[in-house]
């Protein structure tokens, strides 16, 4: 089993997305690159932390590369919007990646480039590259959002229309 530590906005839409993933075998939301011990989803909201909302991804990578993880990735956030995404506004929602090793950092650096150049965004991407220092797990109703909470209007508006887009782009990669 490997880790892979997302930002991607809103930790609800991430962790769903990453939930249906063939070779996933937990996504856990939390709180990555800020500069105090155990926040609070109160705290995080602020701004003033620099927490990012995030993802763990436990995977298992003979089944789904992190290279494909990192597409996945790009396909569920706008990585050309400096935090930002949506309505939703401010650090706490920027898109980062946190690398664990060298590798993940030369596999990111690859792929955000790849991306740039074949220009598949309409702007260039601020996706950050940060080495991973700690996560910390977020509180209890926030995880499996989705799953619990699928009347939610931010999971009709938001979160159903991305994994739509996903099972109709990404069929063969998804847990059947």
């Amino acid at each position: 089993m490997e880790t892979a530590y997302f930002a991607g906005g809103c930790f609800w839409c991430t962790e769903a997305i990453f939930k249906n993933i063939e070779g996933v075998y937990d996504v856990t939301s939390g709180y990555l690159g800020g500069s105090i011990k155990n926040p609070a989803y109160r705290e995080v909201c602020t701004g003033r932390t620099g927490h990012a909302e995030g993802v763990a991804i436990r995977f298992d990578a003979a089944i789904v590369s992190f290279e494909e993880l990192l597409y996945f990735f790009f396909m569920s956030h706008d990585p050309t919007t400096l935090n930002r995404q949506g309505a939703d506004h401010g650090t706490q929602y920027r898109s980062a990646i946190f690398y664990t090793n060298n590798d993940q950092l030369q596999t990111a650096d690859y792929v955000m480039t790849s991306l740039e150049d074949q220009m598949i965004f309409d702007a260039p991407i601020v996706t950050q590259l940060k080495p991973f220092d700690v996560f910390y797990k977020a509180e209890e109703e926030h995880q499996n959002f989705y799953d619990q909470n699928t009347d939610h209007p931010y999971c009709q508006f938001v979160i159903q229309p991305k994994l739509k887009r996903l099972k109709i782009q990404h069929k063969k990669m998804l847990i059947k």
